[in-house]
């Protein structure tokens, strides 16, 4: 009995073993995780170009805003938006990943033996042997001949063959956005003002009083004034305090006329010992203001 050929079983194991699956399944991962990063980078570069202006001088960068102007309420008004508020943001994510591997490893082996014979055997003998007795007469002849022969055939055959294939599914779109840049979006839209193209002044009061004290001298009195220029951001070192002679306006010199002058973030506060006029002057604005006396009002 022939042994059982087990070349294709070995053949087989061998050939998957040596398949390099770390290769096969983390290529297309890292891929996937390169692709995630470079997604982030351009979101970045997104949010640089269109959304940042960057002060070549000190590097600051400051929001992008799209200002237009429209009537409202029979003015007309200046809106500022910042861009990032209003241009979806690229926040591109791999939801899913599918990797489907196939292998097919097949093998065989075939041993074919065949063996054949064959034998003959033909006997006889010829003799002419002639003998009579009374009436008889008997003849034997006799003839022997022999032949023999042997065929035999082996045929052993095997192959082997591998094949794997891989699929792989990548599924990805619009993620969520990250809770920083929602708050900072969050914080721009807070930021959306309607601003007067040509500036907005305001003051605290167009008229006070001075009051006495129990001495009878004047208790100065103090006036906030706010400006805000075409862009709507606060402007209060182009606040002036000035005087109307000639119908031309004319700066008040503050240390002559002893009124403190207290520049803040935003506003300007005016302190006035003494009754008089006065026109806060700002841009193109103006307001005029009048500073009286207890007994005057």
């Amino acid at each position: 009995m022939a042994a059982i050929d087990t070349t294709p079983s070995q053949v087989a194991t061998n050939a998957l073993q040596a398949i390099p699956f770390g290769s096969i399944i983390g290529g297309p991962l890292k891929a996937c995780i390169e692709a995630q990063a470079m997604a982030a980078q351009t979101s970045w570069q997104f949010i640089q170009e269109v959304g940042l202006n960057t002060d070549p001088n000190t590097g600051q960068k400051e929001a992008v805003n799209v200002s237009f102007q429209f009537m409202q309420n029979g003015h007309m008004v200046q809106l500022s938006v910042p861009l990032l508020t209003i241009v979806p943001i690229p926040y591109i994510a791999i939801h899913d990943i599918d990797i489907n591997f196939k292998a097919n490893i097949s093998a065989s082996s075939s041993s074919v033996s065949e063996q054949s014979s064959s034998s003959a055997l033909d006997v006889g003998a010829e003799a002419s042997i002639g003998a009579k007795w009374g009436p008889f007469h008997m003849d034997a002849k006799m003839k022997a001949n022999y032949s023999s022969k042997k065929d035999s055939k082996a045929t052993q055959e095997s192959k082997y063959s591998v094949e794997y294939t891989m699929d792989v599914a990548v599924k990805a779109g619009q993620d969520s956005m990250p809770a920083g840049l929602a708050k900072v979006l969050e914080l721009l839209g807070s930021a959306l003002d309607v601003s007067d193209p040509e500036g907005t002044l305001e003051v605290s009061a167009r008229k006070l009083v001075l009051s006495k004290d129990k001495e009878g001298k004047a208790i100065p009195v103090s006036l906030i004034a706010t400006y805000k220029n075409g862009k709507g951001i606060f402007e209060s070192e182009a606040i002036g305090l000035f005087t109307k002679s000639n119908d031309k306006l004319e700066p008040v010199d503050i240390k002559t006329a002893n009124i403190e002058k207290n520049p803040q973030d935003d506003s300007v506060v005016y302190v006035f010992p003494e009754a008089n006029n006065y026109i806060v002057k700002a841009g193109n604005k103006t307001i005029e203001i009048k500073i009286e006396d207890a007994g005057e009002a």
